[in-house]
């Protein structure tokens, strides 16, 4: 079995075209900015520029960009299986179970393409279901999604329990506290929680527009992205001032709290039970000050049954669907990590309007809803 599978391609509009319906998304949202669309481009293609990757991002691959995530059959459908981290290696035996090719992945060679034995996987897998084996690895800490049948076109529990199925609103804006009188973006305090990606974007481009804002670490689980590409990196965090305090409970996290309670912009890229477990209450931070703005950008939304899912860019972007599929039908990655860059644009757009608005507002902002809004070629509803 191979890792990057063939089936006939979904329907939905722009599908064989997503890297332009990529494309006119995030100039929207430049747009909204104030900033040029032709920076749009650049921009989905940032981190793509320093991997080793030979074919332009915007052409398709069957392998995502950095290697890190496959498209693999399942019995009864399709299944984008993403394993970045170290981590995830010693979690498989537990998600696939102890058979005779779990018992060949813990002793066998790694295979061609490296450590991850992408062959043995898509053995085992084979025999599960997609439900189980979404499932199953979800509740493991796995980013492991179910590719739509339909592609954008499907509604799920999860689009049906947050009221984001029309793929033009692919967020929520809840009004939790009182507004402000409108403020200059040069005379806002931005606080960023986030890592990886797509919040660190979103905050350099506020710090582009004139925001001072922190990066804020955990002082024992720093932002991931430092141990990829040091100069993707520096670029996603130029114009930022850097903070490191405990993410903890009680006095051990009174610096982390002092921020929160200053900030008039927080963004964060937690799944809500992370905050709960450091009894932060992102409505009632909202609520405390007029005029203050949550930004949440998380893989599948704060609310709904896939809450607390895991997601990284390229498993949620083939989670909304948008895969496209070259001669022969053979469907491939769109760019790299692409729901990543795009909910970083439409996440500081968003920003931008709720400031001009006042603020007081909760923005809940889905990595895959971002992508699917793109797989349908529908823009966003502002």
């Amino acid at each position: 079995m191979t890792s990057a599978v063939g089936r006939p391609l979904p329907g939905g509009p722009g599908h064989g075209d997503h890297w332009s319906s990529a494309i006119a998304l995030v100039a929207s949202a430049l747009d909204r900015l104030g900033r040029d669309r032709a920076d749009a481009g650049a921009i989905l293609t940032e981190r793509g520029r320093s991997l080793p990757v030979g074919p332009d991002p915007s052409a398709g691959q069957a392998v995502s960009a950095n290697g890190s995530c496959r498209l693999l059959h399942c019995g009864d459908g399709l299944l984008a299986v993403n394993l970045p981290r170290p981590d995830d290696l010693e979690l498989l035996p537990a998600w696939l179970g102890t058979g005779a090719a779990t018992a060949a992945m813990a002793v066998g060679p790694a295979d061609a393409d490296g450590a991850v034995p992408w062959g043995v996987i898509a053995s085992a897998l084979a025999d599960l279901g997609l439900a189980d084996a979404v499932g199953r690895g979800q509740e493991l800490g796995l980013a492991v999604a179910a590719v739509p049948a339909t592609g954008p076109a499907d509604v799920d529990e999860q689009l049906r329990a947050r009221a984001t199925a029309d793929p033009r609103r692919p967020f929520l804006r809840s009004q939790l506290g009182r507004p402000a009188p409108p403020r200059d973006i040069s005379d806002l305090l931005v606080v960023d929680l986030s890592s990886l990606w797509a919040g660190p974007l979103c905050s350099r481009l506020l710090a582009e527009a004139g925001a001072d804002v922190c990066k804020v670490e955990s002082t024992t689980r720093p932002d991931g992205a430092r141990h990829g590409d040091p100069l993707l990196f520096e670029r996603l965090h130029a114009g930022k001032r850097f903070v490191s305090v405990p993410f903890a409970t009680g006095d051990a996290g009174a610096a982390l709290r002092s921020l929160l309670s200053e900030a008039d912009v927080i963004i964060e890229g937690s799944r809500p039970r992370a905050l709960e477990r450091l009894g932060i209450d992102p409505a009632a931070v909202v609520a405390a000050r007029p005029g203050v703005t949550w930004l949440s950008i998380t893989a599948y939304g704060r609310t709904g049954p896939w809450r607390d899912r895991v997601g990284f860019g390229d498993d949620t972007a083939a989670a909304a669907g948008l895969l496209d599929g070259p001669a022969g039908g053979r469907l491939r990655f769109v760019g790299d990590a692409i729901a990543d860059p795009m909910t970083g644009v439409v996440g500081a757009a968003l920003v931008l309007d709720a400031v001009a608005a006042g603020g007081g507002v909760m923005l809940d902002l889905s990595l895959r809803e971002v992508a699917r809004s793109a797989a349908a070629g529908a823009g966003v509803q502002w």
